[in-house]
């Protein structure tokens, strides 16, 4: 699932105000820093998403390119998602 930048700044905030509610955690810097650093994190791991899915279709592009005619894309990106995103050890 693709988020905004908006859409992931809500998750960020949303998670500290629950941990700040439940006691979770007690902050040694300021929150606002605390904040940033989560944005930070969320929007790297997104991108690392989207980097995996370019990868994919482009090795996806190569094969078709090699086996025209008995390449199935729609049941192969699947397949090949999950085992490159296991290479490069990303939980999806």
């Amino acid at each position: 699932m693709k988020l905004s930048t908006t859409q992931l700044q809500m998750i960020a905030s949303k998670v500290l105000e629950n941990w700040k509610q439940q006691n979770i955690v007690i902050f040694k810097k300021d929150e606002n820093v605390v904040l940033a650093r989560m944005n930070d994190i969320l929007k790297a791991e997104v991108q690392k998403e989207l980097d995996l899915d370019r990868d994919v279709n482009k090795k996806l592009d190569e094969l078709e390119r090699t086996n025209a005619g008995q390449f199935e894309r729609y049941k192969m990106y699947p397949l090949l998602r999950k085992q490159m995103a296991k290479e490069r050890k990303l939980i999806l």
